[in-house]
This record gives structure tokens, C-alpha cells and sequence, in this order.
């Protein structure tokens, strides 16, 4: 069999028992390729003669655009040779910086075919940021719209710069525009290796700087295969997710899941949500799987869900686990269930619901079909029922990460003991539903418990004054650590005494006494660029307000539950 015809065996294994956990987690088997492009072995080989919708771009004014599979492998041919013209050769590092546009689709097919090496990159990143990653990524290229390529008049790292929608103010410098005039042919002039490196993402650093996580030709593009099993995506359809460019899960979501399983790439850019909008839009296009972040899956239910008149038949949540008031009425207003799955930029998708498989409400689902997943007590390194998520390595799954780049400390680390580990914590019952508790390095004891952030803010954000809520650990002379909460309310409310009286009491309600938040305040959440929340940061101001030596330094926004008479 061509690698084609190996990979096609494997995804339509895995579309034929997509109703059938068990029998998926028995029969499936990692196609193990030698060499392997996703662009010239996949999708040039499903684009033939193929006029069916590959790419579906809809803007908040109404325009929009549509390209076919045909019409995107010959785009990213004649953009793959203007490259190459350019000087981009098989293993230079090209770092991308647009946003969701056609050239962003058409430019990770062309640097696929290439055998470049790829960085995408948020808009969002400044002078400081973008010389971290051109120096520590060894970038050469960038591709990155006019004024996105400005920015590297101050960033210490000469890059060759191909401008997208203007010209090029440098001699050296190239206009994407050119790549009209190249040949729809291309050459690849060469073969990818499976293991040859594809992809460069830099991690959130929630904790600590982020770190590079390199993936190659396999670890993508046919690890996304347990990310297709888990979205139940099939041929034909529609699929609307919800990510910013730049991040690993646009990759996940928005290139390869869909196009392994031949489904359109379905993007609404906005600039301002507007959920009513949004649900017309998917309606008019006929969205038939939704995936979001919790965040918009909040925004979406305080609007009338019944404003869609034909919802999507997948619906699907990443990011975080959704509260059970979010999942019961979506499926009561449109009938299906937000299905929750666990991964990260080092894999694809380990843990999943799979389609037509209980739900359990707060549960991540079970172990993905090519996914062997263990816990591990961090502090016995024992197996158990609670622990941290680790990947068992014989035979080691084809979607997790190489390592991290130019950091041989870093990848050891995760690698240790012949598993991998995540750095999450998780419980799994006696179905093997697995559920998260939280990151290794945000659980912490009050009073001798072990606690879980995530437990906590769930409840949290149950209350209609909560926006947005962040629980660390608290300094406390007693309780070594008491359970405090940052706040941020939401715009019908004021961040005043009462709110708090309010918010505590239902917290007192509705959580066991050893976990109940003693103490709230009100304030903006630091957050990485990707929008998760910096604990760390959180977790040092409670060091300087409440230090064991000393008094604590209290500001007029902190409560204490001993502040209120709760008890009434």
C-alpha cells in the first residue's frame, strides 16, 4: 500500500467505529509510516477533481469567501514556489504571523510541501516576544501581514520578511501577492521523513517561559486521527471551531482533524461577539459540528439558544471542563451533548467523549483509541486512580511530541520513567472515566486536604456575579493555606461587600466545608497572551499580602468569610 492508502485504512477505521468505543480501542492501530507529507500524501490526493468546499471564510460585514480542495492545492503549489524563490528550502524555519485569512491555509500547505520548518505565531506578539521566539526558533522567514511585518524593524533578528496584503519596504524582502505569476505545479524535490521536524509551537507559559514543542510530518497530522475519533467528524461536513490562529488547537481544529476526516474548515471572524450573529451565521452555512472554549459556550447560553434553528448534530468543548448547567441547556434547547476531551500542544487529543458515549457530567471521558493512559502519583510514582496523566511508551503513540526543542533538560523531564508526563492531575472511577482535577503545579493543600483549583472555580462561576474566577492558595498561620479567590464580576454587578457576602455565602452552600473559599477578591486575572491564567503570579501576591512572618497586608478589595455571618 501507498503511505496514502495506509493512512485512508487507518481514518476510515476509525469514521466506521466511531459509535463503537470498545471496539475502536481494540482495533485501532497508528499507521507507522517511514516518510509522510500531510500536504502532498493527503491533501493533494483528496483534492483531485475535488470541487467540494475545503475552506469557508465568513467576515461580521457579511462577505466571505470559498475555496474548493482543488482550488487550495493549486493555490498552495503556486504559493510553495514563490517560496522556494524566495530562498525558503526543506528544514529553514519560517515563522507565520497572519490571521484567519486564505494565504494563512495557503501557506501552511506550501510550507508542508517544502519541508520547512514552521512557527505560527499570535498577531498579538510585540517587538520583545517576537525576538524571544526569532532567536530561540532560529527563525529565517517570516510571512505576516504588512503591518505584523513591520514590527521586525525592532526585533533583533534579520528575517527575511514575504508581506501579505501590501509591498515589501526593504529590497531583500518579497510580496506573497507574486506567488499568482508561479506555476500550479510543484516539485517537491525530495521526501519528508516521518520523524523530519514540521512544526515549532511555543507553550502558554502559565508557569515558567514558554517552551518550544516541536512535532513532525506523523505527530500532527496522523496523530490528529484521536482528535478526529473524538470530534466524530466525517466527510462532508461543516466544522466551525473557535480558536485564535497562532495557538496549537487552530492547528487541531481548524487544519488538520477536518481535513483528515474531508470535512470544510467553516470560519466567522468578528471582532465583537455577537452570539445572535453568530448563530445566524451557522444556520445560513449549515454548521454541523461546533467546537468552543467554555468562555463562548457561557456567552452563548445567556443568548436565545433557540435563535438557531438547525444546530450543529457534534458539539464540542476544549480548553477546560464545562459546568453541567452549560451542558444541560444546550442539549435541552438543541438537543445534542457538549462532549469534553483533554489534550495539549505537546499531543493530540489523549482523553475524549466519543460520539454515542455516556456522559458523565465533569468527566473528560476515557482514553482515546492509540492512547495508553496511566496515573501516576507524583509522590510514590505508583499507579493509581488519582495521580498525574501520563502516556505509556511501548508502543508509543504517534501523536505526542518529539520533545522540546533545544531544551534536552526540559524534555527529559517529561519523559522520565519511560512515560510521559503531562503535568496534569486526574481521578478515574470504576468505568474509567477520567476526570481533572488540575495542573501538577495548582494543587495544594488547606488544612491537609488536597485541593483543586478547578473544583473550586467551577462553583465559582455557577453564580451570576462571577465572570471570571482564579482560586491559589493563601497563606494562613493556622491551615498552613486556606482557598482564596480571585474575582472578576460580571457587568450587572458592583465588586463591593455585598457581592461578596453573596458569593461566599453560595459557596459555603454549595461546597464541602474543607474546601469552601475563605477569602475573595475582586481583581483582573493576569494572563499569558493565549488567555490562560498566570496562578503563578497570583500564587506570589498571596506570598507578599499574607506572609507567615509578619503582618498581612490586606488591601480594601480582599473579604474574609469571617467578615459576613454566613451562617443565616
Amino acid at each position: 500500500m501507498t503511505v496514502t492508502e495506509e493512512f485512508r485504512a487507518a481514518r476510515d477505521k476509525l469514521i466506521e467505529l466511531r459509535s463503537d468505543y470498545e471496539a475502536a480501542r481494540e482495533q485501532f492501530e497508528w499507521p507507522r509510516l517511514t516518510h509522510f507529507n500531510f500536504a502532498l500524501d493527503w491533501f493533494d490526493k483528496i483534492a483531485e477533481n475535488n470541487d467540494k468546499p475545503a475552506l469557508w471564510i465568513v467576515e461580521q460585514d457579511g462577505t466571505e469567501g470559498k475555496w474548493s480542495f482543488a482550488e487550495l492545492s493549486a493555490r498552495s503549489n503556486q504559493v510553495a514556489n514563490h517560496f522556494r524563490r524566495a530562498g525558503i528550502k526543506r528544514g529553514d524555519h519560517v515563522m507565520v504571523m497572519l490571521n484567519n485569512q486564505v494565504e494563512l491555509w495557503e501557506t501552511m500547505l506550501a510550507g508542508i510541501k517544502l519541508g520547512a520548518v514552521l512557527m505560527p505565531a499570535t498577531t498579538q506578539l510585540g517587538p520583545i516576544d517576537l525576538t524571544d521566539r526569532a532567536e530561540r526558533g532560529q527563525a529565517e522567514f517570516v510571512v505576516a501581514g504588512a503591518e505584523d511585518a513591520a514590527k521586525f524593524d525592532d526585533v533583533d533578528v534579520e528575517v527575511v520578511r514575504i508581506v501579505v496584503g501590501g509591498e515589501p519596504t526593504r529590497q531583500q524582502d518579497y510580496s506573497y501577492s507574486d506567488a499568482v505569476d508561479e506555476s500550479t505545479e510543484f516539485d517537491p524535490q525530495g521526501s519528508s521523513r516521518a520523524d523530519d521536524l514540521m512544526l515549532l509551537y511555543f507553550t502558554s507559559g502559565t508557569t515558567s517561559k514558554a517552551k518550544m514543542v516541536a512535532h513532525t510530518h506523523v505527530s500532527y497530522p496522523v496523530g490528529h486521527l484521536s482528535t478526529m475519533y473524538w470530534m466524530g467528524l466525517t466527510p462532508g461536513d461543516v466544522h466551525l471551531n473557535v480558536a485564535s490562529p497562532g495557538w496549537a488547537k487552530h492547528a487541531w481544529s481548524n487544519i488538520f482533524t477536518p481535513w483528515i476526516a474531508e470535512a470544510c474548515v467553516f470560519l466567522y471572524n468578528y471582532s465583537r461577539f455577537d452570539a445572535n450573529a453568530l448563530m445566524e451565521t451557522m444556520d445560513r452555512v449549515g454548521v454541523t459540528s461546533f467546537c468552543a472554549p467554555p468562555t463562548v459556550w457561557r456567552m452563548l447560553i445567556q443568548a436565545d439558544l433557540g435563535h438557531l434553528k438547525n444546530p450543529p448534530t457534534k458539539a464540542l468543548g476544549a480548553g477546560e471542563p464545562l459546568n453541567p448547567e452549560i451542558i444541560d441547556r444546550v442539549h435541552s434547547e438543541w438537543g445534542v451533548l457538549i462532549r469534553d476531551g483533554f489534550g495539549q500542544t505537546e499531543s493530540t487529543l489523549q482523553i475524549g467523549n466519543s460520539p454515542d458515549q455516556e456522559l458523565k457530567y465533569g468527566s473528560m471521558g476515557k482514553a482515546l483509541p492509540g492512547f495508553d493512559v496511566v496515573l501516576i502519583d507524583p509522590a510514590t510514582g505508583e499507579e493509581g486512580d488519582e495521580g498525574e496523566i501520563c502516556l505509556r511508551l511501548d508502543p508509543r503513540p504517534i501523536g505526542l511530541t518529539t520533545g522540546y526543542w533545544s531544551n534536552s533538560e526540559k524534555t527529559a523531564e517529561a519523559f522520565e520513567g519511560g512515560v510521559y508526563h503531562t503535568g496534569d492531575v486526574a481521578s478515574r472511577d470504576e468505568d474509567g472515566y477520567i476526570t481533572y482535577v488540575g495542573r501538577a503545579d495548582d494543587v495544594f493543600k488547606a488544612s491537609d486536604y488536597r485541593l483543586s483549583p478547578f473544583e473550586l472555580e467551577s462553583v465559582l462561576i455557577e453564580h451570576e456575579a462571577v465572570a471570571e474566577a482564579a482560586v491559589v492558595p493563601s497563606p494562613d498561620p493556622v491551615r498552613l493555606a486556606v482557598p482564596k479567590a480571585y474575582v472578576v464580576v460580571s457587568s450587572k454587578f458592583e465588586a463591593d461587600a455585598e457581592t461578596a457576602r453573596s458569593i461566599l455565602a453560595y459557596c459555603r452552600e454549595n461546597l464541602a466545608p474543607y474546601k469552601r473559599i475563605r477569602r475573595l477578591e475582586f481583581a483582573e486575572l493576569p494572563k499569558t497572551i493565549s488567555g490562560k491564567i498566570r496562578r503563578v503570579e497570583l500564587r506570589a501576591r498571596e506570598d507578599q499580602l499574607h506572609p507567615f512572618s509578619g503582618e498581612p497586608v490586606v488591601e480594601g478589595n480582599e473579604y474574609a468569610d469571617t467578615d459576613f455571618d454566613l451562617k443565616s
